[in-house]
């Protein structure tokens, strides 16, 4: 150990999944952490807990196939440096066909377990409410960052942070749905296992049951926004109602699509469109309506989702809502060492900084705290090369958006270097993506050994 060098300790703001990467990354490598969560004190809109990595959303880190998947390329990046994120979410893990998805209550508890256990990080639980002039620190307060501080990040960055609107899917219990109507299969039965292959209920709809759900989105109750607030949603998380208003077949190209399943009632009568919901805890108790996030009122959630066939008596463990996320715009404000330009003592990491999903923003969390804790040891750690998944996303945030149109942004195949000589086109996707994943590997395993 470097003991005798520790003359200073990394202070994180946040204990969400990026915060609590970057604490264990950092205290892994000798630095001392504290980290500063502010609830349960302060609590927030989504949070149901004072559990550290609370799931605030989804229950699913997306894909795990690390050869053909962009994000689960990150998942391997992860595992490799020894991630707490993914080393907890691989021990809680539920069937969800080809997806790593997690039992959200115990994922959040061993987390919590795992910090408070770790004898060089400490838990701090106060509200931190300006930008420190001194010591290391890592701003890792996700979307719902305090409105004290956030204003104490506006007033050193000169510019107003960016912000969209983020809306929760519903969960319901299991023994509420009618499965005389569902049935359980993944998308064209993937998986390895059985429970993979049937990790998703489905509930189908004919045209006429379809046309009339649409109807009663587009005129359901909906929750107002505030004076001056503006409905900038992150495409990849819509509210079903906002699909519903871009188009009545938006949605059953979308969550909704009937593609990839026979339904085990009727094998030979092809749905017009289905609506899938995955398990949410490891007991198959709690399902999630999958991309079915809502800013509905509660008593419409309850009127238009039990017209769903199959969940004509759900009962549900909570309802949809919709809460304000705030990320800061990266590219003007950020260095490639993630440091804020105008004061280079705080980093920024996880969703705060412009990046979507747990998975990334744990990435940047890992890769801060790495890069704080190398500096603090008496060294620079460079971010890893732009053909890696987390490479790829730092250069994203870092420069390579355009800050004027700077959004949200899930890690893609298309923020990487293309290869020459892979050709492009949909017949060599295949081989296009292996060609990334495997020059990826190779390149992240480089900087690890740094």
């Amino acid at each position: 150990m470097t003991s005798h060098l520790m003359t200073q300790r990394l202070n994180i703001i946040g204990g969400g999944m990026a915060g609590c990467e970057a604490a264990w990354q950092a205290a892994q490598l000798g630095v001392p952490v504290t980290i500063h969560e502010m609830r349960p004190k302060v609590e927030t809109f989504a949070h149901q807990t004072g559990d550290l990595g609370e799931m605030v959303c989804s229950n699913s880190f997306r894909s795990d196939d690390d050869e053909q998947n962009a994000v689960g390329l990150v998942h391997w990046e992860m595992r490799v440096s020894n991630s707490l994120i993914m080393t907890t979410a691989d021990k809680h893990r539920i069937p969800a066909g080809g997806a790593l998805a997690v039992d959200r209550e115990p994922y959040a508890k061993s987390i919590t377990a795992a910090i408070n256990a770790h004898p060089l990080i400490q838990v701090s639980y106060e509200e931190i409410t300006s930008l420190p002039d001194d010591g290391q620190w890592i701003v890792a307060t996700g979307p719902l960052t305090s409105g004290a501080l956030a204003e104490a990040i506006q007033g050193e960055t000169g510019a107003e942070a960016l912000a969209f609107f983020d809306a929760i899917a519903p969960i319901l219990y299991a023994d509420s749905i009618d499965m005389t109507r569902a049935w359980m299969q993944s998308r064209y039965d993937k998986g390895d296992t059985e429970d993979e292959r049937t990790a998703y209920l489905n509930c189908p709809m004919t045209k006429i049951q379809y046309e009339a759900f649409i109807d009663a989105l587009l005129s359901a109750d909906k929750t107002d926004f505030k004076p001056g607030e503006k409905a900038g949603y992150f495409d990849g998380c819509l509210p079903i109602e906002v699909m519903a208003e871009r188009g009545r077949e938006t949605l059953r190209f979308g969550p909704m699509k009937p593609v990839g399943l026979t339904n085990a009632h009727e094998p030979d009568n092809k749905p017009y469109a289905v609506v899938q919901l995955r398990r949410d805890n490891a007991l198959g108790t709690l399902f999630n309506i999958v991309g079915f996030q809502t800013k509905m009122k509660y008593g419409a959630q309850k009127d238009v989702l039990r017209m769903i066939p199959g969940l004509e008596a759900a009962e549900f463990a909570r309802l949809g809502g919709i809460h304000r996320n705030s990320f800061i715009n990266s590219p003007t404000l950020l260095n490639a060492q993630m440091q804020l330009i105008s004061k280079p003592n705080i980093r920024f990491a996880g969703q705060i900084t412009g990046v979507e999903g747990y998975v990334e923003s744990a990435a940047m969390g890992m890769v801060a705290g790495r890069m704080a804790a190398a500096e603090i040891l008496g060294r620079e750690l460079p971010p890893p090369g732009p053909d890696t998944g987390c490479g790829a996303l730092i250069t994203h945030i870092t420069g390579g958006a355009v800050a004027k149109t700077f959004q949200p942004m899930n890690v893609n195949f298309g923020l990487f270097p293309p290869i020459d000589t892979v050709k492009g086109g949909r017949k060599r996707r295949k081989e296009r993506y292996k060609a990334y994943t495997d020059r990826a590997k190779e390149s992240f395993a480089d900087w690890l050994a740094m």
